[in-house]
């Protein structure tokens, strides 16, 4: 019974030493630039924004990976389903125009071919 006293007064006495407490450290005031005279401070360094939760950025392959990789029949021919199913927005957005014979799908020469004729519009391909 000794040791199940003892045992609990000490557990009572550590009870305080394993509370989380959290400490906030006084704020003081930001010391002032010294700079040499004739001179300007350089103003401080901004703090970095908070991480976000943003999916990372992939870097965009170039078209005719992005072509080749669309082209699942593997024929140098893609059709708006291919183009859609690989979301190329700008070939689909684009697709009549792009296919002038209206085969009902275009090749990396239609594009470049459209490319050429819309020099404005070719950020979107």
């Amino acid at each position: 019974m000794r040791i199940l006293t003892v045992a609990l007064g000490a557990a009572l006495i550590a009870a305080p030493a394993f509370a989380q407490t959290t400490q906030v450290a006084p704020a003081t005031p930001a010391a002032p630039a010294v700079t040499a005279p004739g001179t300007t401070a350089a103003p401080p360094a901004a703090t970095p924004p908070a991480a976000t939760t943003a999916k990372p950025v992939k870097p965009r392959l170039p078209f005719v990976q992005r072509f080749d990789n669309a082209n699942t029949t593997r024929d140098g021919k893609l059709t708006l389903d291919q183009a859609k199913s690989a979301k190329m927005t700008g070939v689909i957005k684009h697709f009549a125009a792009i296919d002038k014979d209206k085969h009902g799908y275009i090749t990396k020469a239609d594009v470049e071919a459209f490319r050429k004729a819309n020099k404005q519009k070719q950020g979107e391909l």
